[in-house]
């Protein structure tokens, strides 16, 4: 199962509320708050695809960038075991955690 939709390069996730008889979700990978319902599968895609073209037609408007700009680190939170293991393997291969890290998911998305 997934809960997620992909539309034009946006990424929407999926929620369904019991107590409204909803589905509801976010854009995101944005710097604002963008939401969408629907009483339906069909409705939500569409309401999904609506708001995204808002979006696009709002950032358009102002002169920003839609997505979400990304600086190229982050933290990556592993166990200790794991830390010395992929230390030791980026040691004897004579290359850093970091090119290990940045090889490995590469190597994950590549089928995307």
């Amino acid at each position: 199962m997934t809960d997620k939709l992909l539309y034009k390069e946006f990424i929407g996730t999926v929620h369904f509320s019991a107590k409204d008889s909803v589905f509801y979700g976010k854009v995101e990978g944005i710097n604002d708050l963008v939401t969408f319902e629907g009483d339906n599968v069909q409705d939500l895609k569409t309401s999904f695809e609506e708001a995204v073209e808002d979006y696009i037609a709002l950032c358009a408007e102002l002169g920003k960038e839609p997505m979400k700009s990304f600086k190229g680190s982050f933290n990556v939170r592993i166990t200790p075991k794991l830390h010395s293991k992929a230390f030791k393997f980026a040691s004897l291969k004579g290359t850093s955690l970091n090119q290990l890290v940045s090889e490995a998911i590469e190597e994950k998305i590549a089928s995307l």
